[in-house]
């Protein structure tokens, strides 16, 4: 298998992953895969109940095991959860199994697109914004580490954001060429 078959989106929550990974996987002909949805639908509970049942560290096993079960097949493009990169192991998945785009974006596009979420528990709390820089500041060397490419969504729509990022895999990834 070749790992670059399968695209992989990574970044902060509110980056767009999701959105703009269901765009472009119609574009690249794979289909999307949402790395928190799988999860929720394999413990038939959502993120917020793992977190609140098994906290973080149970809610991070079960990423990690998801993580390697969804990788293990080509032809995706996947949407990862924001801290699926704070695991070691998984940060080698990602760069063994996939070409792996980092959707950037600043803390405050992501209280802007968060605005009205939630459904994410780290964001459970009143102070939303110091969260989201604590949480930018501990993860960008990770997101650095495994991204072969990054994406600012910064003033783009999921459609907009698409269109352009498409266009730059057109040039660095070889199966969007295959397949545009």
């Amino acid at each position: 298998m070749d790992p670059a078959t399968n695209l992989i989106l990574v970044g902060p929550m509110g980056a767009g992953k999701t959105c703009v990974g269901e765009r472009l996987a119609g574009q690249c002909g794979l289909r999307l895969l949402d790395l928190d949805h799988e999860i929720e639908r394999d413990a038939g509970a959502s993120v917020t109940q793992i977190f609140e049942h098994e906290g973080e560290a149970g809610f991070r096993a079960r990423e990690s095991a998801m993580l390697a079960e969804l990788l293990r097949g080509d032809g995706i493009v996947l949407a990862t959860g924001g801290g699926a990169v704070l695991d070691a192991n998984n940060r080698a998945l990602l760069r063994g199994r996939g070409f792996v785009v980092h959707l950037h974006a600043s803390v405050e596009q992501q209280l802007q697109r968060l605005a009205f979420d939630d459904t994410r528990p780290l964001l459970a709390r009143p102070d939303r914004e110091d969260v989201l820089h604590d949480l930018a500041a501990a993860r960008a060397p990770w997101y650095a580490e495994v991204a072969d490419l990054v994406f600012d969504t910064a003033g783009l729509g999921a459609d907009a954001a698409a269109t352009q990022l498409a266009a730059l895999l057109a040039q660095r990834w070889h199966r969007i060429g295959a397949n545009a």
